[in-house]
């Protein structure tokens, strides 16, 4: 069964010690791909059971608030340099591409499947959109997952 869940926005400096640990903890993981969890919460200072426990219930602010990873589906014209020029808008509005899946031109088109974190993005997705519509050899774009 699928639990509704509620989030708050809390000042850290009212939250319980624990909580700022498991943050430090998950911090080390991630820009110190070779500890282990049993080494980061030793340095830290707090049990594996106290990071486990409360690990999925903890984040900065801006991991849930802010971006998130969309797939679009774009037919573009098959033409040399479109895809790239596709791409390097995507990158110059600041998404980050994770996967591109081109499938084989057929009439002169390619159907593309992108899908990109939108995190760092300077604009909305429904600008994204409006705007790589605006590419030249793209005929359309259309949003097809959200998560």
């Amino acid at each position: 069964m699928k639990q509704n869940k509620q989030f708050y926005i809390i000042d850290k400096e009212v939250l319980p010690e624990v909580f700022l640990k498991v943050m430090e903890v998950k911090n080390l993981l991630e820009t110190e791909k070779m500890l282990t969890v049993q080494e980061a919460t030793e340095r830290v200072g707090i049990s594996r059971s106290s990071f486990y426990k409360y690990k999925d219930s903890i984040m900065p602010f801006y991991e849930k608030g802010r971006g998130q990873t969309i797939t679009i589906l774009i037919k573009l014209k098959d033409e040399a340099g479109r895809l790239s020029d596709l791409l390097n808008d995507i990158a110059d509005l600041g998404a980050n591409v994770l996967t591109i899946n081109q499938m084989i031109p057929m009439n002169g088109i390619a159907l593309i499947n992108i899908c990109m974190q939108t995190q760092k993005m300077k604009i909305g997705e429904g600008e994204l959109i409006e705007r790589l519509q605006g590419v030249k050899g793209v005929q359309s774009v259309k949003l097809l997952a959200r998560e």
